[in-house]
């Protein structure tokens, strides 16, 4: 059984994961989606509503376009909530935790582990979100999806309410826990 708190402790701040494991292209490829991540004032409220410390580990990759696409966005919302904290360790540098966290039988990114603040497994959540899933599924036949209203968001909009669904989900996980509340006295 992998020790996911021991993981978490050994992961990096983006920063660091970049300067360790991207090229220059790959630290330019997600700057710019980190600039285009918009947190509306519904996600500025939900994560201002956070208490419960949050734990992050997200197993990724660099190079990796959907980890380009979505870790920005974990990132927005580390800087929106001082109580997420994120951390990254490199699919290719960990053979273990990528075998353990394999989803549907192949190792992909990125795979988002959450924790509590004492380190015990809430969710792990990987590797596209919904919104991703169904545009590549209307590219093979758009029959394949049902019709889901007139969504003129972009992707990138899509995944930041999807992934800040998964992480309020998370927190509230947290936040109504007996075992927390009794700690927290609430």
């Amino acid at each position: 059984m992998t020790d996911l708190a021991a993981e978490y402790s050994r992961g990096l701040a983006y920063g660091e994961f970049l300067e360790a494991h991207a090229s220059e292209e790959d630290r330019d490829r997600w700057q710019a989606v980190h600039d285009r991540v918009e947190l509306i004032d519904r996600h500025q409220a939900v994560l201002g509503s956070f208490v419960r410390e949050m734990k992050v580990l997200v197993l990724a990759g660099a190079w990796c376009g959907d980890c380009v696409n979505q870790c920005p966005v974990f990132e927005r919302f580390s800087e929106e909530s001082p109580v997420i904290s994120v951390r990254y360790l490199d699919r290719d540098a960990n053979p273990e935790l990528t075998e353990s966290l394999s989803v549907n039988g192949g190792h992909r990114v990125p795979v988002v582990v959450f924790l509590s603040e004492d380190d015990f497994p809430c969710g792990i959540f990987g590797d596209r979100t919904l919104a991703k899933y169904r545009a590549m599924a209307a590219d093979i036949d758009a029959s394949l999806v049902a019709a889901t209203g007139d969504d003129d968001r972009t992707l990138l909009e899509q995944a930041t309410d999807e992934w800040l669904d998964e992480f309020e989900r998370m927190q509230w996980m947290m936040r109504t826990s007996g075992r927390l509340r009794a700690v927290h006295g609430d």
